[in-house]
């Protein structure tokens, strides 16, 4: 797991710009800790940076191959969960190592098969090569979008990235939000290619971005097709069983310390049974982290998204395997630490405005990463088996309109409520997220004969695993990363979404509840207590003390009247939020309050230019 970063210009000697290619590759520490690279040639300069996961020693990057027509140069992030298998191929096919990283793997994939490596891949990846046999740069993203990767086309060639911050690194690159930018943060849609800023392009999951003297070409190796479903449920439940335990063990291979993120649902329970099973055979005692917060058990209240703390069932969990867990318990005073708000919004160059879900997350991931560089994670399992409460509410299912959006709670109300009226009136949310819709829903392929309910649970599934899924993998992969940390998520695996995308939906909830055939799949590894919970989602904290420290950094940001967030929020809306009630405030307001502290410290960060016109 790595940051990769570079810069290509057919007009430019580039071998006098190495202070801005190390500019750009700098950015990148945070994703790669132990190494540092970079190739620069006259019209290419690659950067890398390196988290050492596997073969410690070898896998160093940009890593090259020289051919009778020149050399190929590639900077990979990620990880080949079938590279053995590769390399056995390869090595029949004429191919020697100097290493045993899967990086020299995908590089050789390369050199046998040019672009079609990617059809030989199974994993989770972002990797840039350039080719000197023919000068093109080629940009190869993984097919469910798990590795970050972003371009920026300029006059004669592209800048490119594994986030936004090393593109930005460069002078050619403009800090630039425009209206285009803003709707989609407010949207919550995840317009394919979005980056927030003006002209830069993220790299679109499953597929391939070439650049030329040309120009700049694109191709999709890789979309959820619709196919028959033949096998009953019997089978069904055991291919699922099967992939799952081929997945969970090819993702625990590592040579630095693993553990699994427990939450005490049904999927990460799921990744820690089978997980915890496969080391306990190798005489090996699993690690296992969860996040809490201080009262938060003795004191829970069920609310719209939540019925059941988690502790109970974590406890339960671990007691079953056997891990070694480790709770990290969380106050409000970390939750609201502006420096922890800081280092989440470096993480993710937006200001998302998801709160303590998001500083909760990065503090985990920051203690975990004492212990541990690679986390397992049951994040998408909800997406790829249908387990949001959306999918089981007849009205969200039915509505024109992504369900997530429809179905009405405090993080979907009012997205908007917190910007000035003049902006409201230019960003026209609801228009920019109508036409969304139309055109990821125009995108569905279906089969002949599907009833109407299987036509329509197909297009939510779709727009799940196309979509939505994607914000989420963006944000763990941010937080995780920023700390060294690499977080493998299971449940993206392509074979497993293209089985479970195609299983009718009559088999998805054969026993009338959420994601059945992931708990029948894992049954074996589960306890009761989470075999038979009800779905709750990534938790929140319920102390009113958050509220009200959003409040008091709310009115130090009001005593700046002059200061460019009020060009985005209502001060009016922020004085009512600041001042109302903590220990009753609604939770859209707790979650403006955090949107507006976002934006407050996210132009302090990166001074952007906004264009609001």
């Amino acid at each position: 797991m790595c940051g990769i970063a570079g810069w290509v210009s057919y007009d430019a000697d580039l071998t006098r710009r190495q202070d801005v290619v190390d500019a750009m590759t700098g950015t990148m520490a945070c994703r790669g800790p132990d190494d540092s690279g970079t190739w620069v040639r006259t019209h290419v300069a690659l950067g890398h940076r390196r988290l050492a996961i596997i073969d410690l020693p070898g896998g160093r990057q940009p890593m090259t191959v020289s051919t009778p027509n020149g050399a190929i140069a590639m900077v990979y992030s990620g990880e080949a969960y079938n590279f053995t298998e590769l390399k056995e191929e390869l090595t029949k096919l004429g191919h020697t190592w100097e290493t045993d990283s899967d990086t020299e793997v995908v590089l050789h994939g390369y050199l046998q098969w040019g672009d079609a490596v990617v059809d030989h891949l199974n994993g989770m990846y972002a990797f840039a090569i350039w080719d000197e046999r023919d000068d093109r740069l080629v940009m190869i993203r993984d097919r469910m979008g798990i590795k970050p990767f972003y371009y920026y086309p300029t006059r004669d060639g592209v800048l490119f990235g594994s986030e936004p911050k090393a593109i930005l690194a460069n002078p050619l690159a403009k800090k630039v939000v425009d209206l285009d930018g803003l709707r989609e943060l407010a949207g919550f849609t995840k317009r394919p290619g979005w980056s927030l800023w003006k002209d830069m392009e993220e790299v679109q999951p499953g597929t391939i971005v070439t650049v030329s003297r040309e120009g700049i070409k694109t191709r999709t190796y890789w979309k959820l097709d619709a196919k028959q479903h033949t096998d009953d449920q019997e089978t069904t439940v055991a291919r699922v069983r099967e992939l799952m335990t081929d997945i969970v063990h090819r993702q625990l291979v590592a040579d630095v310390p693993r553990c699994v993120l427990l939450s005490g649902g049904l999927d990460s329970s799921a990744v820690t049974g089978l997980a915890a099973a496969h080391l306990a055979e190798q005489g090996e005692q699993l690690r296992t982290f969860s996040v809490d917060f201080f009262g938060q058990e003795e004191n829970f209240k069920p609310d719209e998204m939540r019925d059941t703390a988690d502790s109970p069932f974590v406890r339960d969990v671990a007691a079953m395997v056997k891990s070694a867990h480790q709770d990290v318990v969380l106050n409000p005073a970390e939750l609201t630490d502006p420096e922890v708000r800081r280092a989440v919004l470096r993480a993710r160059d937006i200001p998302a405005g998801l709160g303590d879900m998001d500083t909760s997350l990065y503090l985990l991931f920051k203690a975990i990463r004492g212990e541990s560089t690679v986390a397992l994670s049951g994040e998408s399992a909800d997406e790829v088996f249908g387990g949001y409460r959306w999918f089981h509410d007849e009205k969200a299912v039915n509505a024109d309109t992504f369900p997530w959006l429809a179905f009405r709670t405090s993080m979907m109300d009012e997205r908007s409520s917190l910007y000035t009226p003049e902006l409201v009136k230019k960003l026209d949310v609801e228009s920019y997220i109508a036409d969304q819709y139309a055109t990821a829903v125009a995108g569905v392929e279906h089969l002949d004969g599907e009833s109407a309910q299987e036509a329509r649970m197909r297009t939510i599934c779709h727009l799940h695993l196309t979509r939505f899924v994607r914000m989420l993998l963006d944000r763990k992969d941010r937080a995780s990363m920023a700390v060294g940390l690499e977080v493998r998520v299971p449940f993206c695996d392509h074979r497993l979404v293209e089985y479970v995308y195609n299983t009718p939906w009559s088999l998805k909830t054969f026993d009338g509840r959420e994601k059945s055939l992931l708990r029948h799949a894992t049954k074996h590894v589960l306890p009761d207590s989470v075999r038979d919970r009800v779905k709750s989602p990534y938790p929140s904290t319920q102390d009113p003390g958050y509220a009200a420290a959003l409040q008091q950094q709310a009115k130090e940001v009001l005593a700046e009247p002059r200061h460019q967030v009020f060009d985005l929020v209502d001060r009016t809306w922020a004085h009512r939020a600041s001042e109302v009630d903590s220990a009753t405030m609604d939770p859209a307001m707790r979650i403006g309050l955090d949107r507006l502290l976002d934006l407050y410290h996210w132009i302090e960060m990166y001074s952007p230019e906004l264009q609001l016109a």
